[in-house]
Order: C-alpha cells, then structure tokens, then sequence
C-alpha cells in the first residue's frame, strides 16, 4: 500500500507504474483510494481508479493459446494505453486522442481495439476482485471507439462529423442530445445487468427526461 494522502498526483501515478498495489488495506481497513477519499485528495483517487498497468495491455500483444497472431498489434499498445488511462472521460476528448493518432483512426485498428476492451471488461467482471468501474470505463470507450468506425465507414468528415455531431446543441437551449443519447446508449449496452454500479446509473438516469 503506498501513501496518496498528500495530494501529489506524480507521486502516486510513480508509484503505481513501480507496481504499488491499490487493493491492500491498512490496520482500519482502508485501500490506498479510501484513504485519499476520507481526506479529499480527490485527485488522487481519480488517479488510481484510473490507472491500469501496461502489461495487463501488452499480454494481448503476444499470441494467446491457440492463437496465431496477438489479438492487439504492439504499434496499438501504446495509443490504446493512453486512451484507457486519460482521466477526461468526455467523449470529445476520447474522439480527439483517437483522431490525433494516425494509427489509431483506422476502421481495422479501432476494431482490433474495442474487442481487446470488450475483453478487459470481461475479465473485470469475472476476476475474483471485481472492478465494476474499470469494467465500465472499457466497455464505454469500446463503444465510442465503435461509433468512431461507423463515422469513419459512413460520413465523409469522418471523426470530423463526429465531434461536431457530439458538440451539437439542440436549437430551443443548446443541449447536446446526441452526445446524452451516446452515454445513455453504452449504459445500457452494458452486458453484465447484476453490477452494482450499473444499477446505480440506471436508477440516477433513468427518471431524467432529454
């Protein structure tokens, strides 16, 4: 367990990449993010519920079993390992990290991506320690990086069309009703009804009209 209480996000992303564990308790029970909880170091506990070590991402770079090839190519590790570890989960800014890579903002590529995430969900789900947030946060840039492919397939301004599909705001008071119908849309997609946090989400969002 490693101490995040001072606030320092450098600090504890370090530690984490040097392999510090985040799900060891202290003498009263608390993992390193509850304590950064009980004494408002808020960053910092976004910073470790962020964080998913690199070799969980490079282990689908190397073939699997019966595989012949590795389900991600190494030159989308890194691209991907980025996205997956931003804290800004608007998904303008996750279109713009895809747009911005040219290996990235491909249709095979982003495929070979969201199916390695549809993964990493499962495995959340499945492992003995859920990680009911992780899991959502892979199946939700899954399903952005699977809209990104119909923009890329479908539209001429390709993830242009998308951003500006994403920032349009209705004419009567700007909201953006796309944007609102895309996060709505992966809550629901969520394949595993039985998590907590699903249930949460649906019974905050659900009595709230568009």
């Amino acid at each position: 367990i490693f101490p995040p209480n001072s606030g320092n996000k450098e600090i504890t992303w370090m530690m984490l990449e040097a392999g510090a564990e985040t799900d060891v308790v202290n003498s009263v029970g608390r993992t390193a993010a509850q304590m950064a909880a009980f004494v408002g170091q808020h960053d910092c506990v976004t910073v470790i519920n962020n964080f998913f070590p690199r070799e969980r991402l490079d282990y689908y770079t190397k073939p699997q079993g019966l595989d012949k090839e590795p389900k991600l190519p190494v030159k989308l590790a890194g691209p991907l390992h980025k996205i997956i570890t931003t804290t800004n989960m608007h998904p303008v800014k996750i279109v713009l990290l895809v747009k911005e890579n040219p290996l990235l903002a491909e249709v095979e590529a982003l495929q070979r991506c969201y199916r390695v995430l549809d993964l990493i969900c499962e495995k959340c789900m499945k492992q003995k320690d859920m990680n009911e947030v992780l899991a959502m946060k892979m199946h939700y840039i899954s399903c952005i990086f699977q809209k990104c492919i119909t923009f890329l397939k479908e539209r001429e301004d390709k993830l242009d069309g998308f951003i500006k599909s994403l920032l349009k705001g209705r004419d009567k008071d700007g909201f953006p009703v796309y944007q609102e119908k895309l996060i709505r849309e992966s809550i629901r997609k969520f394949p595993y009804c039985e998590a907590t946090l699903l249930q949460q989400l649906v019974r905050s969002i659900a009595p709230v009209e568009i």
